[in-house]
């Protein structure tokens, strides 16, 4: 029998099953075998295609070549029927881990035992429970590799794919190999900065190879016909001979105009159906409804369904070619359109008799139970609705939000009066936006609007109404009517009715006006501030008029992380990250604040400031990052954060001197900003364009620019992140030759005490300083100890471009002193930072002083020293990307052997890291 989506034609020992194709989809595969293997790295592979076009097939042969390679494998499968059971793929891979969860941390064990069923309780975290994930995994990889494979991504519940993109990113040491497959219409994995490997159709060989090794007997013509009309698709291939007469397949007749393909595939199959006895449909109807769930009672379930006859009832099942029993005592079907098939086939009464006779298969207490139940109803009823918005909670609780939520949108629909409902459907919204399914609350938003909203539901309604307009419609309006209302109710109450929901609306108002500035919502973050929490208060003062409200906020940030577990609630934490964005002060230490209840909700907001941050801190490699979590914002629904990526990958562009580039970014983003009076994008995107200038030296253009953000000695209210259009005013102005209007922007700065908010801005100040010292010779020390105080600012290397800039200054007045060695050093240092930036016409500047100098870019009059043959080797591997180990794998070296070439390869390039390698090699 041939398997789902199975392109199989013979078992080669060794080499698993042989495929027909997918040359490129193998190789790939083998590689990420290969590396794991060897030590060097795990990693993450998501195979898209139609249905029918054979992922599984490729799943298959990964598992037989790991398996012969060593590899543990884990396998599992998504089910539509189970996409409301947290957790529940993510039990299907680690269940059969033997014993390994003893080596976790007692509080990671208890957790991923809860989210698992293994023992009663809450979950502390989402978060928590991919660390368990990642430790027992890391824990069972000490002993053999590990190949973790998942099919239908699609149909596996949120709580299980938010784990995998934990995952993911957290692997690259293990050996450890993850595959997935997914369907083009169905979900993109959340907080995946990925691209999916597309598997397409067949080619016309290949598939007429497939085609004759399947149905050897077929004449050439009909051949020809069926692989024309399969379209390259295994499964048409697979299923259309069977359907053709005897004179069809041997050619004697012509063919029908018309084959049984795409959507007619699953009227082919319900066909069949109609030959089967009343018994066996109901088996297969039960395990299409129940999915790996139907298998309830281990490997017997389907001995009850089947009645006295259920032996005989599997045989035609599996004669039928429709669906088998696998090792687990699971019926899996030949192909999703089966299962499909099989559920349209049945009449209402017969769906509801089915989900009835799986309610009783499973135990009380059991989410899937109360599912099945649900759709067996013929009525509301209100004691089905209250269980359904318990289990909804408990999920919630566990960190299965997005699961949460459709038990609550089940609940609201068995509700019997309309206030129960809105309820209901309010809580659901809130859920799924927590979750990651923002279009999903959308829609809810939507249908309450269409309704009343019970008061004591209203500070919660409103919530949801300004998450939807904020991350979905990128739209700040209601923030300022809506949320103002709801804390004024919420303090009314007396009492706090929705877990953090005071610290999370804050948070939503404090973010509108950070980005638009709108008056309305200063005043109402004002008048709300005894209602909070320190951690809002201190966010409140790091956004409300920073150059004024900001001194201390860094150490009292640090110092409030330092006290505070993982766990916390997503209001708390997003409030924290917020404030550390203010100061620049986001770092690994603050990850850990996102283990809490709804930690998965706030990966776009980790996202956007590790993107920020590896701005500020040189890691100028990660920029299309940025693009990539546009387009998985966009995908998802979150628009708001999508602009926001895009205006984050903007200042690389603008730190580059790519006008182009920055030209089309912005015609991409600013009409979206001005629309919604996002000043926070606008305002920044003005201060983008002069720092492209200053890259080209148009120093009139940017003091322009900038003159039109902030006047002289003037530190502007309603403009977020000031300190980096604060240095570039003074670096400009300095330029134009404006040396008044830059001291006086210095002094406005010390005296408003920015070295105070946190080391960025004080290392800014500090540089600022340097920047303005005068031009006579009796300025000669001060220039020096002005200089000298800039770079001794703590952590002052971390602000790889701006010190790179303040050296390309320090440099160039050196040469004009004649200082010409002391300036050939520091602006070959300045040199280097941009080459591994990708700052060329920053490198240009300083290519044009040292040439001033006297001075050759390259080192001298007899250039550097040549690499020698290995080095050059190993240069050109690590240009293309590749580790030591990989490098060491492939030149038969050990890994220290190619760092001590490295060693010396980087110094005669001129460069001090692997991401200038390429750029080094071109240029030699």
């Amino acid at each position: 029998m041939v398997t789902e989506n199975t392109v199989v034609t013979e078992s080669t020992g060794c080499d698993g099953p042989r495929l027909v194709g997918r040359q490129r989809e193998r190789l790939l595969l083998e590689r990420a075998l290969r590396n794991a293997r060897s030590g060097s790295g795990g990693s993450a592979i998501v195979l898209r295609g139609d249905a029918g076009i054979g992922k599984t097939a490729l799943l298959d042969w990964t598992a037989a070549r790991a398996a012969e390679a060593g590899f543990t494998v884990l396998r599992a499968v998504g089910a539509e029927a189970e996409v409301a059971t947290a957790f529940g793929v993510l039990g299907q891979v680690l269940r059969p881990l033997p014993g390994d969860s003893r080596a976790l941390p007692e509080h990671q064990r208890a957790a991923l035992e809860s989210a698992l069923g293994i023992r009663e309780g809450l979950l502390p975290g989402g978060f928590t429970v991919g660390a368990a994930a990642l430790g027992l995994l890391a824990e069972a990889a000490r002993h053999r590799p590990l190949l973790i494979l998942v099919d239908d991504l699609h149909c596996v519940d949120s709580s299980s794919r938010a784990v995998f993109a934990f995952l993911r990113h957290r692997i690259c040491d293990l050996p450890l190999v993850m595959v997935f497959t997914t369907r083009p219409d169905g979900s993109a994995l959340e907080g995946w900065s990925t691209h999916p490997v597309d598997v397409d159709a067949l080619s016309g060989d290949d598939a007429a190879t497939l085609l004759r090794q399947w149905h050897p007997g077929l004449a050439g013509t009909t051949v020809a016909r069926v692989v024309d009309e399969a379209a390259g698709n295994p499964l048409a291939l697979a299923e259309l001979p069977g359907q053709l007469g005897r004179e069809h397949r041997r050619g004697t007749v012509p063919l029908p105009e018309r084959l049984p393909l795409g959507q007619r595939l699953e009227q082919l199959f319900a066909q069949r159906l109609e030959s089967l006895s009343a018994e066996t449909t109901r088996v297969l109807l039960a395990a299409a409804l129940g999915g790996d769930g139907s298998a309830g009672q281990g490997g017997t379930w389907w001995r009850a369904a089947g009645g006295d006859r259920a032996e005989q009832v599997l045989d035609r099942i599996e004669a039928s070619g429709l669906a088998r029993l696998d090792h687990a005592g699971r019926l899996a079907f030949r192909h999703p359109l089966v299962r499909s098939a099989v559920i349209a086939s049945a009449s209402e009464t017969e769906r509801r008799a089915a989900h009835r006779a799986l309610a009783e298969d499973l135990p009380e207490g059991d989410v899937r139970r109360l599912l099945h139940e649900a759709s067996a109803a013929e009525a509301p009823g209100e004691p089905l609705a209250a269980r359904l918005q318990e289990a909804g909670s408990r999920l919630a609780l566990r960190g299965g939000d997005a699961e949460g939520a459709l038990l609550l949108d089940r609940a609201a629909a068995h509700s019997t009066d309309p206030d129960s409902r809105a309820r209901r459907l309010t809580l659901a919204a809130v859920m799924s936006a927590r979750g990651g399914r923002l279009p999903y609350t959308a829609r809810l938003v939507d249908e309450l609007k269409r309704g009343p909203v019970p008061a004591d539901i209203a500070p919660l309604f409103a919530y949801a109404v300004v998450y939807v307009d904020q991350s979905h419609h990128v739209d700040f309006d209601s923030s300022f009517t809506l949320l103002p209302q709801a804390l004024a109710g919420l303090a009314d109450s007396g009492g706090e009715p929705f877990g953090d929901l005071v610290e999370q609306a804050f948070f939503k108002l404090l973010l509108a006006t950070a980005y638009t500035g709108d008056p309305r919502g200063r005043r109402a973050l004002e008048a709300h501030l005894g209602q909070v929490s320190p951690a809002a208060r201190l966010c409140h003062r790091a956004w409300a008029d920073p150059p004024r409200t900001a001194h201390g906020v860094e150490s009292e940030l640090r110092a409030m992380s330092e006290r505070m577990a993982s766990g916390q609630e997503a209001g708390h934490s997003w409030l924290l990250l917020w404030t550390a964005c203010a100061v620049d002060g986001a770092d690994s230490g603050l990850w850990r604040l996102f283990a809490g209840q709804h930690g998965f909700a706030t990966q776009g907001s980790v996202a956007k400031a590790k993107c920020y941050r590896h701005f500020l801190r040189g890691r100028w490699d990660t920029a299309e990052d940025c693009l990539r979590e546009a387009d998985a914002a966009e995908e998802l629904g979150y628009h708001c954060n999508a602009l926001l990526f895009r205006h984050y990958h903007a200042h690389f562009l603008a730190g580059r001197g790519d006008e182009a580039g920055l030209r089309e970014s912005r015609a991409r983003i600013e009409p979206a900003a001005k629309r919604a009076g996002m000043r926070f994008v606008t305002d920044h995107l003005s201060h983008l364009g002069a720092l492209a200038a200053l890259a080209h030296g148009r120093y009139e253009e940017a003091y322009g620019r900038l003159r039109r953000l902030m006047a002289p000695g003037e530190l502007p209210l309603g403009l977020p992140w000031f300190h980096l259009p604060f240095f570039d005013f003074v670096l400009a102005a300095v330029r134009c030759g404006k040396q008044a209007e830059a001291v006086a922007h210095v002094a406005a700065a010390r005296a408003a005490r920015i070295d105070e908010i946190s080391e960025h801005h004080a290392f800014l100040l500090a540089a600022a300083d340097a920047l303005t010292v005068g031009s006579e010779e009796d300025d000669v020390e001060e220039a020096d100890a002005r200089y000298a105080a800039a770079y001794a600012v703590p952590g002052a290397d971390r602000w790889v471009f701006e010190l790179a800039r303040l050296r390309l200054a320090h440099g160039s007045r050196l040469r004009r002193r004649g200082r010409r060695d002391e300036a050939e050093e520091v602006l070959r240092t300045a040199y280097h930072s941009f080459l591994e930036l990708r700052a060329d016409p920053w490198a240009e500047q300083c290519r044009e002083e040292l040439r001033a100098a006297g001075r050759s870019v390259d080192g001298g009059p007899a250039g550097r020293e040549p690499l020698t043959p290995q080095e050059l080797r190993i240069a050109r591997l690590v240009a293309t990307g590749l580790t030591n180990k990989e490098i060491g794998a492939a030149l038969r070296l050990s890994p220290r052997t190619v760092a001590g070439h490295l060693y010396k390869v980087f110094p005669k390039l001129g460069i001090t890291s692997r991401a200038a390698v390429a750029r080094a090699l071109a240029d030699a």
